[in-house]
């Protein structure tokens, strides 16, 4: 391992002096000074997490440096661009890239170590980190109050997609197949299910609201939605018919 730390190590140093000297022979004539490519040092950081698990392919707990490795490369190609272009303002919209970029090394960790559980957290903040980076780039804070079931609607999305691959035709994350949970599958239904309750009284209360003052409904439509919830997943477990048990071939 130690040989191809030290080739990692080695080339970013020479790709980081050619760049600065570069810059240094070149920039002035840009209006660039050689101090403005300090956030290569953070960019070299992210690379330090990010290139082991890609180097040394026979140990695949390495692949969970991307959880933190993506994220120091994200701030780091932010911050080059803003230093260089000196446009600081634009960390004003592109914040929620450090969001997406926590997701994207979930992602690629669970890729790489074959772990299937680690979609529930890439899909839940990735899907908040798209969400951010509209409002972001639009402005329209507001539609938080509609556009809130992206949370539950991602936490049963993932999983579902953890009991799909789970228990798939395919083992396409190299997991062993199981037997269908029917506890993680009706955990995601129900939270599906539960978005789009919310969703409809969202739009209808946001609808209504534009014709008749209904800031008291907030008080009641939330506890009520949980309570016919709760007393729907109730009435599916007690209704359920448990699986008969095969007699044993004699």
């Amino acid at each position: 391992m130690n040989k191809p730390l030290s080739v990692m190590v080695s080339m970013s140093l020479i790709f980081a002096g050619m760049l600065t000297l570069l810059f240094s022979i070149v920039g002035p004539g840009f209006g660039f000074r050689a101090w403005q490519l300090w956030p290569l040092f953070v960019i070299m950081a992210g690379l330090g997490f990010a290139l082991p698990p890609l180097l040394v392919r026979d140990r695949p707990g390495l692949g969970a440096l991307f959880i933190p490795g993506m994220p120091v490369l994200t701030t780091g190609a932010i911050l080059f661009f803003t230093s260089v272009f000196r446009m600081w303002s634009a960390w004003s919209w592109l914040w929620p890239m450090e969001v997406m970029s926590v997701a994207l090394g979930f992602l690629i960790a669970a890729l790489y170590m074959r772990n299937v559980w680690l979609l529930i957290p890439a899909i839940f903040i990735g899907a908040n980190g798209l969400l951010m980076q509209f409002c972001a780039l639009t402005g329209w804070w507001s539609v938080w109050a509609v556009l809130w079931t992206v949370e539950p609607l991602s936490i049963g999305l993932a999983l579902l997609a953890v009991n799909w691959y789970t228990n798939g035709p395919s083992s396409a994350m190299g997991v062993n197949l199981k037997r269908r949970s029917s506890g993680l599958l009706a955990a995601g239904i129900v939270m599906c299910l539960l978005a789009g309750v919310g969703l409809v009284e969202s739009l209808g209360i946001a609808l209504i609201s534009a014709v008749l003052p209904v800031g008291w409904m907030w008080r009641w439509v939330g506890p009520v939605t949980l309570v016919m919830v709760g007393f729907g997943v109730l009435l599916w477990g007690l209704t359920r018919r448990a699986p008969v048990p095969k007699l044993a071939a004699e």
